[in-house]
């Protein structure tokens, strides 16, 4: 890809609308758990329609670049965050689930994590968004096509599957007060030192 049509692609209107949406989306849950329930849940079912409907827009294009990129959101942070939400959800935080490729083949029902699904769209969104902000215009274009391909595969049917149990909780009668498991002061001073400044900076 010659250097303008790689401009091109990671300046486009399609890909600064996803950057937009996706870095909302990260901020949203690092701070979800300093919500009450309800309205973190009432939130989530609208911000993911629009991840969804910003990275299916994306342009598609092959890669071409043998770049490793650099991975940002560690297992610490991941479970922190996943750990948040589940704290918040009780025992609301797992569904049933009918569309995993193992269900055919097992006998019992499958069960999955709204939490677990949460944290892993934001572990892709989080590692694209802030290799997008290096400014290296073959470390956005690569790190773009690895989050549209992990779309494709991985966590965007996490993110519909989830979007059905958020819908079923928000309009159903479920009692969050008598299930909502407060962090202990220990797990409040484990919060990773880069969610406290890491949007302190905009999006150019």
């Amino acid at each position: 890809m010659s250097e303008e049509h790689l401009n091109q692609l990671v300046y486009s209107k399609q890909v600064i609308e996803f950057v937009t949406v996706a870095n909302e989306y990260c901020k949203f849950i690092e701070s979800a758990g300093s919500m009450d329930t309800r309205d973190m849940l009432s939130k989530i079912q609208k911000i993911l329609p629009l991840v969804y409907l910003k990275t299916s827009m994306l342009p598609e294009f092959e890669s071409s670049e043998e770049i490793v990129l650099e991975k940002f959101v560690s297992e610490v942070d991941y479970s922190y965050l996943q750990q948040r939400i589940l704290n918040m959800l009780g025992t609301h935080d797992d569904y049933q689930e009918v569309f995993d490729r193992d269900m055919q083949f097992s006998e019992e029902p499958l069960t999955a994590s709204i939490s677990e699904n949460l944290a892993d769209i934001y572990q892709d969104l989080k590692d694209f968004v802030l290799s997008y902000r290096t400014g290296d215009e073959l470390v956005m274009q690569e790190s773009l096509w690895e989050c549209i391909d992990n779309f494709k595969n991985y966590w965007g049917q996490k993110l519909v599957n989830s979007l059905r149990a958020i819908h079923a909780l928000v309009y159903g009668d479920a009692d969050f007060d008598q299930e909502l498991k407060l962090p202990s002061d220990e797990e409040e001073t484990s919060k990773p030192a880069w969610l406290n400044n890491l949007f302190n900076d905009p999006l150019d």
